[in-house]
């Protein structure tokens, strides 16, 4: 084999294993990402009904971020266990999604005076596992304020952008 053979052959190879590793890259975040499509007014004016919207899976979201969250059943309860963190996309869209910002999460001092609910509880800081979720609609907005806490694992993840087809 001659060394122009054996460089474009190295080329070739490199460029195989370029593309092979940028489709598994590309295969791992496409797994991160989920449409969801907002139901009601209570993110309005940023979000509106029927807005479908790019999430993010993955790390616990910060104050002030937007995020998915499962809607709770009845009493501030879950039916069944929270999405797993590798659920298809069946799964997601079997559930009831609340798009809300984050007001606090674990280790924050516990915003009594924003969130009704919470205004008699003992502890002075949001407890490990938990995160206070609140609409920026207010009036309209069904969130910590009538649930309480929501617990952590039932935040499907952080909105990143409205998603156009």
């Amino acid at each position: 084999m001659t060394a122009e053979l054996a460089w474009w052959t190295a080329l070739g190879c490199a460029a195989v294993v370029a593309a092979v590793l940028g489709l598994v890259v590309l295969l791992s975040l496409a797994r991160g990402l989920v449409v969801v499509t907002v139901r009601g007014a209570s993110m309005a004016p940023a979000f509106r009904d029927g807005d479908r919207v790019l999430v993010r899976r993955g790390p616990r979201p910060a104050v002030g971020q937007v995020v998915v969250a499962e809607r709770p059943a009845g009493g501030g309860t879950w039916d069944g266990p929270p999405v797993r963190s590798a659920a298809g996309a069946a799964e997601v869209r079997g559930r009831e999604w609340l798009i809300k910002r984050v007001a606090a999460v674990a280790g924050d001092p516990v915003p009594r005076d924003r969130v009704r609910s919470l205004a008699e509880v003992p502890e002075e800081r949001v407890p490990a596992g938990r995160v206070v979720l609140l609409g920026d609609n207010r009036k309209v907005s069904f969130d910590s304020g009538e649930v309480g806490y929501f617990p952590a694992d039932r935040v499907l993840g952080t909105v990143l952008r409205r998603h156009t087809p």
